[in-house]
């Protein structure tokens, strides 16, 4: 579990940055203009519906799926982002005392969250269409890991 945990957080934080960027990148292509820029909230959404689609849901369980998925997003965003700014090296025993309990901190309070929608989840996915979608969601956060790394497809 606690594997899942620190790639939903690895997740959450790479979609935030990297699908803005090459949302805006693929939108502008197709547009002409490139000044539009999703939000946070629909890119996440849009992983939502992708996810929806993949796990081949019914139109109903489909938007419960939706609704359910950015209400989870929307409550890890709102713990804000893990400070991970700063040169370690420059750290004394005690501030990185410090940088490793708040990561702990932050860690347990994803963790929590993740836990209360397994719970939401079940009441209207299996525990294999569940797992299928965390699948779904590392698949898709390590595509945009090498995309972001210049391995992806840029003829696509």
């Amino acid at each position: 579990m606690k594997r899942y945990s620190k790639i939903f957080v690895l997740i959450v934080a790479l979609l935030s940055v990297s699908l803005s960027a090459s949302a805006q990148h693929r939108r502008g292509n197709r547009q002409g203009d490139g000044n539009e820029q999703l939000t946070r909230e629909q890119l996440a959404e849009r992983q939502a519906n992708y996810i929806a689609q993949e796990l081949a849901l019914e139109p109903e369980t489909s938007q419960r799926f939706v609704t359910t998925y950015m209400n989870c997003q929307k409550e890890i965003w709102a713990l804000g982002p893990r400070n991970n700014r700063g040169n370690r090296n420059e750290l004394n025993n005690e501030q990185a005392d410090s940088v490793i309990q708040a990561r702990f901190d932050h860690s347990q309070q994803v963790l929590d969250i993740r836990r209360k929608y397994y719970a939401e989840y079940s009441k209207f996915l299996t525990p294999k269409q569940i797992e299928q979608m965390y699948r779904i969601e590392q698949r898709m956060m390590g595509n945009l890991r090498e995309h972001r790394n210049g391995r992806g497809h840029r003829n696509r």
